[in-house]
């Protein structure tokens, strides 16, 4: 658990240091503890490490020194009591569901989250007898005509990562603890540098370490950060059993990665705020849904719970669906790819959701990220594929 006095440093600092550990020969990296199992000298060390195989260092499975040592830096940076790391965001997210959901229970869960989560909860919903319900996130008072006497989760996803679609936290977790009901948070967007959704009231935070703490694309993991009380029944009834460790290996690259995130995400932060910028003023582009610019329609929202804005933005286009995946495979510096949160920047197109396309004029809606490269490049490679484009009312006359 953080101390008082480390919650009061700056981010760069918490990153930075803590990183020496006396019982590790003073190496300023954490070892690599590639190790499936841990041996004792006595068998009474032994019978008391398997009291609570999820504290102690026995079998990976449970627990490794090295991911532990990544889940005390990921919680201290959450303000969280606990963390537990996992094989991947959705290993967290399952683990999530599992542990404090079962049948015949409810989830509310926001309309735009992360296509597998939905997919997830459709089918736990089909096989499992959960019950679930998906509201418009951005309306407070949609979470408080969804709740029923069976509701236990809130899960949430501020901003969303299709449409970047807000939450109002203070309010929606406050109306959870009035009615008993947990909130959990997929924090990915934003990372705890940009947002802190532990202070804003949320019971569990999660995170896709695959993303923005990885930071270099070559690594996949998960992590859940919260109380002691809510880590341990999720230890307990699903990360022992679904088998969704992390490896030690997996640990110490993310761990790597941590060191250089918050300037990471500065460079992101820069340089896709410009590039969304330079896109909003194109006339055949309807919206751009980037929380940073001042016609975002829930701009004083993100900026009261947001501190920055990462690199993960998305817009619609009058163009068709055809012509904007012809636009993105001409593309020079952008690779056609799913994921984020590494070095290099990346663009996927498709169709826009009904909602931001009612009168059928704004058909496509494209996801771009952008990586460390020079933003000025970045522009002037969107302009020369976006040139060969037709005006969307010569596409409609040629087909």
């Amino acid at each position: 658990m953080p101390t008082s006095e480390s919650d009061k440093r700056h981010f760069y600092t918490q990153v930075s240091h803590d990183s020496v550990d006396t019982r590790h020969h003073g190496a300023i990296s954490m070892p690599v503890y590639q190790s499936s199992l841990f041996a004792f000298e006595t068998h009474e060390k032994f019978d008391e490490a398997m009291k609570d195989v999820l504290a102690a260092s026995v079998y990976s499975r449970g627990n490794n020194p090295t991911v532990m040592y990544l889940e005390d830096k990921i919680a201290q940076l959450e303000g969280g009591e606990a963390a537990r790391c996992f094989a991947s965001g959705m290993g967290a997210i399952a683990a999530v569901l599992f542990a404090l959901t079962g049948t015949g229970d409810h989830i509310v869960c926001v309309d735009q989250a992360y296509g597998p989560t939905r997919e997830l909860l459709v089918d736990l919903s089909n096989r499992f007898g959960l019950e679930v319900t998906f509201i418009d996130g951005t309306d407070t008072d949609a979470f408080a005509a969804a709740i029923r006497p069976n509701t236990k989760l809130f899960y949430l996803e501020s901003p969303t990562s299709g449409m970047f679609e807000m939450q109002d936290l203070p309010a929606v977790t406050k109306l959870a603890k009035t009615h008993g009901i947990l909130t959990a948070i997929d924090n990915s967007w934003a990372t705890p540098y940009f947002q802190k959704p532990i202070a804003l009231g949320c019971d569990l935070v999660m995170h896709s370490l695959t993303k923005y703490f990885s930071g270099h694309s070559d690594t996949v993991g998960g992590v859940v950060v919260g109380s002691r009380e809510l880590l341990g029944l999720i230890g307990s009834r699903s990360y022992l059993n679904l088998g969704a460790a992390m490896a030690p290996q997996t640990a110490s690259l993310i761990t790597r990665g941590l060191r250089t995130l918050p300037l990471r995400l500065e460079r992101h932060q820069a340089s896709a705020l410009k590039i969304a910028q330079h896109l909003a003023s194109k006339p055949d582009v309807v919206r751009v849904n980037h929380p940073g610019l001042e016609q975002y329609p829930q701009k004083e929202l993100a900026d009261s719970q947001l501190t920055g804005y990462g690199g993960l933005f998305s817009f619609v286009t009058r163009h068709s669906v055809e012509k904007m995946k012809e636009w993105a495979t001409g593309l020079q510096y952008f690779r056609i790819g799913v994921s984020w949160g590494g070095y290099e920047s990346l663009v996927t197109a498709g169709a826009a959701p009904a909602k931001f396309n009612a009168d059928g004029s704004a058909p496509s809606s494209v996801r771009l990220y952008i990586g460390i490269e020079d933003p000025e490049e970045l522009i002037a490679d969107i302009d020369r594929s976006w040139a060969r484009l037709k005006e969307p009312s010569q596409e409609a006359i040629s087909s």
